[in-house]
């Protein structure tokens, strides 16, 4: 899969969702290539985004109000999910028509795991380029251990043989600011891995080694997760589907792609190298 590079003139984008882990780095890497930044956020505030960064308030369930954060912009980042309880959007279409109407060529969209209405507009609408990005577990989840690290030097965790290829939230970034501002990934599916396959166990030694302190493992029994999960307040549906990716991750989810340095012409970054980069999170 080689991807031709021959669209870098400066563009301007419209990210939505661009606080959360993978929108924040949507953002920064469209700005270290150049290209012009307009951030949809429903709290603009509390958005805490670079100072060139154009915020405007908006909110996916409500696309009517976005025609105006859609003028002058070629391309569109999107999520699937419309609030904090990952309520699929029902609004692709009327979202997707307004982009067209605005004269939106490019449209990334971030896979939520599974089939989701709003996917299914942009993967079936002929108006626009459209790539999915399919990113495997993100590096940041490791960010779930931070307070058990930095308390007690320990990380408590079931199937602990398990296998990652997880990605650094970077690298997503980098491929949808590529897929966004050149030409030549229309109707791609992108799936985005890290470089090397992981047990928590390596993780664990990697962030470790960052912090310059040991962190015991502590392997919890399958009946143990379920009931710290519960006590977290995780739903049934949550816990179900966690048991299912730890206990049987899915090839995908364990099998390295060449997708970062393909698209990005850089190879992917290392969990070494994040767990360097967030050293102080795991630090009492």
């Amino acid at each position: 899969m080689t991807q031709t590079h021959t669209q870098k003139q400066p563009q301007k984008v419209l990210v939505t969702g661009a606080t959360g882990t993978v929108g924040r780095q949507v953002v920064a890497e469209l700005l270290a290539r150049g290209h012009a930044v307009r951030a949809l956020t429903r709290e603009p505030s509390r958005a805490s985004l670079p100072a060139d960064v154009e915020v405007v308030r908006g909110d996916l369930t409500e696309p009517d109000g976005m025609a105006q954060a859609l003028e002058g912009v070629t391309g569109l980042h999107l999520i699937t999910f419309g609030d904090a309880f990952f309520t699929p959007l029902e609004t692709g279409p009327r979202i997707l028509e307004l982009a067209r109407a605005a004269g939106v060529r490019r449209v990334t969209v971030l896979h939520g795991g599974g089939e989701t209405p709003l996917e299914d507009a942009v993967r079936a609408d002929g108006g626009v380029d459209w790539t999915v990005l399919m990113p495997v577990e993100f590096m940041a989840n490791a960010l779930e251990w931070a307070d058990g690290i930095a308390a007690a030097d320990e990380v408590r965790e079931p199937f602990v043989s398990r296998l990652s290829a997880m990605v650094h939230e970077g690298d997503i970034g980098a491929v949808a600011a590529v897929a966004l501002t050149e030409e030549g990934h229309g109707g791609r599916e992108y799936v985005i891995t890290g470089p090397e396959v992981l047990t928590v166990g390596d993780k664990v030694a990697a962030i470790a080694a960052a912090r310059g302190r040991d962190i015991a493992l502590v392997e919890l029994s399958e009946e143990e997760a379920v009931a710290r999960w519960r006590a977290a307040g995780r739903s049934e549906e949550v816990i179900g589907f966690l048991l299912h990716v730890y206990g049987n991750t899915p090839e995908a989810g364990r099998t390295v792609t060449g997708t970062v340095e393909e698209v990005t012409g850089r190879p992917a970054r290392s969990f070494a190298r994040w767990a360097a980069e967030h050293a102080d999170a795991f630090k009492a």
